[in-house]
């Protein structure tokens, strides 16, 4: 028939949100509306399943008359292009209803970068919190991989930065970071301009909610943790287990008596707890860091003996006589009698150190006898005489001490890391606050190409 020879020239109409777009209406066209085809639309996500797998890519079925065609550059966009299986099914995007072999261009890399688009514009609107590692850093932040995209995180949505004033530390913190993961909360979608930012601070709330839950579930007695001191006070330590503290009380921090755990320890310092108690309902937990170090009475006999000269420091006035301590958690009695004379007492205080010989030991009562009378001359003399060369060596010794843990917190002073870094967190914009507006264009030019 004439119909078949020729070629209506009738146009269709296509909507598109408010565009309409026209095309020739073909023999074929036609044929394909008959049979109950949908005709593909340029930039439409469809499913298909893979038919076969070529050299030049994948023909996928999309339900239309003409074979969908994959081609094997955009194939090469996917980590793992070749793991693709006859049968799959795979989301796709159309590129061109119709290429010059006639055949529908579609596009597998594309559709995975719109499946994640959508995911982005799902967890800003749920305000989730999202697990990113960071790829590289400029001056304006971080920029991290989401899916097949990527993000950038402002350095003003980064935690910590906001007390580094020097811009070269800012920039070394920014580079340290490269590699590591973080938790972020998407703060604005903008596909027109390519635009996908993040931030550590809006994360922080969220963060913190969800860790307590996490750690009241998990935590139990009997298990030994490690924290930061967030908190000193004169009757004990708080640390920050990450996301929720903890209480060292003072009789949990040593063995031996602390005055004032200030001279001891200092905020930020890491340690090592046990726990001993939870109490979920009330939210607080016991911790000991006493607990993890061996009790010195169970072994005091293998160190003390009847008749032996021992260095101690007073600890402790009573009526009766002078608690003396000859090492943390180790306490014996200078009994009044066993004084030199009464003037000693008066010349003894809390913190002086005195020369004492070892009379009695009774380990199972944790009590040892000590004597300032028994102390013979020539031992007193040598005591004396060795003071300042013992002095020098204590002093030596503490300072070594003091630097091991500044090298220690040097070395795990990790800012904007997943963990108790999010305690840090200065100030979390509210809900009011135009968090991207500080954003630089330049620096977050193509942060969302794949």
């Amino acid at each position: 028939m004439w119909c078949e020879e020729l070629e209506v020239e009738l146009e269709f109409e296509e909507r598109k949100g408010d565009v309409t777009e026209t095309e020739p209406l073909s023999m074929e066209n036609l044929e394909e509306g008959a049979l109950g085809f949908d005709e593909p639309r340029r930039g439409q996500l469809r499913e298909g399943i893979i038919m076969q797998q070529r050299e030049d890519g994948l023909v996928v079925d999309i339900g239309t008359k003409r074979d969908g065609i994959v081609p094997a550059a955009d194939l090469a966009y996917l980590s793992g292009g070749s793991d693709f299986q006859v049968g799959q099914t795979v989301p796709v995007i159309v590129v061109q209803p119709r290429n010059n072999d006639g055949n529908v261009e579609l596009s597998i890399s594309q559709a995975k970068q719109q499946e994640d688009w959508l995911k982005a514009e799902q967890m800003k609107n749920d305000e989730t919190v999202c697990e990113a590692t960071v790829l590289e850093s400029n001056r304006g932040g971080l920029t991290v991989e989401f899916g097949r995209l990527r993000g950038f995180v402002p350095m003003s949505q980064l935690i910590g930065f906001g007390r580094i004033r020097q811009a070269s530390e800012r920039y070394r913190r920014l580079g340290a970071l490269v590699g590591k993961k973080m938790l972020l909360k998407v703060i604005e979608v903008n596909r027109g301009r390519r635009r996908l930012i993040l931030s550590q601070q809006a994360a922080a709330k969220e963060w913190r909610t969800e860790r307590r839950r996490q750690l009241l579930e998990e935590l139990e007695s009997g298990q030994v943790r490690s924290g930061r001191l967030s908190q000193i006070t004169n009757f004990g330590l708080f640390v920050n287990l990450g996301g929720l503290d903890g209480l060292v009380h003072v009789s949990e921090l040593s063995w031996g008596r602390i005055e004032n755990p200030a001279d001891v320890y200092r905020v930020g310092q890491r340690v090592k707890v046990k726990v001993l108690n939870v109490d979920r309902d009330r939210q607080r937990i016991a911790l000991s860091i006493k607990a993890l170090i061996p009790d010195p009475w169970e072994t005091a006999t293998e160190r003390y003996v009847v008749g032996q000269l021992a260095e101690g420091k007073v600890s402790q006035m009573a009526d009766f006589g002078i608690f003396v301590e000859l090492e943390p958690g180790v306490e014996g009695l200078l009994h009044n009698s066993e004084l030199l004379a009464a003037e000693q007492r008066t010349e003894l205080t809390v913190g002086t150190e005195v020369l004492v010989k070892v009379i009695r030991i009774e380990s199972d009562r944790r009590r040892i006898g000590l004597s300032a009378r028994q102390v013979r001359r020539e031992e007193w003399e040598q005591w004396y005489a060795e003071a300042e060369s013992r002095a020098a060596a204590k002093a030596q010794a503490q300072q070594k001490s003091t630097e091991h843990v500044d090298a220690d917190l040097d070395e795990e002073d990790d800012f904007l890391v997943e963990g108790e870094v999010f305690e840090d967190v200065e100030e979390v914009p509210s809900d009011e606050t135009d968090v991207t507006a500080d954003v630089p264009e330049d620096a977050v030019e193509d942060s969302a190409e794949a």
